[in-house]
């Protein structure tokens, strides 16, 4: 962006956008934690949760939120971003057909 980075985390199944959370642009695990618990509050609990391999997932603030749902922590393998290709392309998608496009000053 213009002056910085912005954060999004989205949560997805492999039929919809379930939960999506954006916010403060220096602080990507606030968003993560914020989406995330919104998702749960508003949806189903999910058996297994993918993720891939970044600090903010693999941190133990995050994984507890899961574990202590009962929920099973799954993430990709390291580099293999064909591995949650769902999501992926939502970020594709996002970026050249929304961000890219419109220089967002924040």
């Amino acid at each position: 962006m213009a002056r910085g980075f912005g954060y999004l985390v989205a949560i997805i199944d492999w039929f919809s956008v379930g939960c999506w959370h954006g916010g403060c642009p220096t602080a990507s695990t606030r968003v993560l934690h914020r989406g995330t618990g919104r998702a749960l509050s508003n949806f189903d609990r999910p058996e297994i949760f993918n993720t891939d391999q970044g600090a903010q997932f693999t941190s133990d603030d995050f994984t507890r939120i899961l574990l202590d749902r009962g929920i099973k922590v799954s993430m990709d393998g390291k580099g293999r971003c064909i591995d949650n290709i769902f999501v992926e392309r939502l970020w594709r998608s996002l970026k050249y057909e929304e961000i890219y496009l419109n220089a967002y000053e924040t």
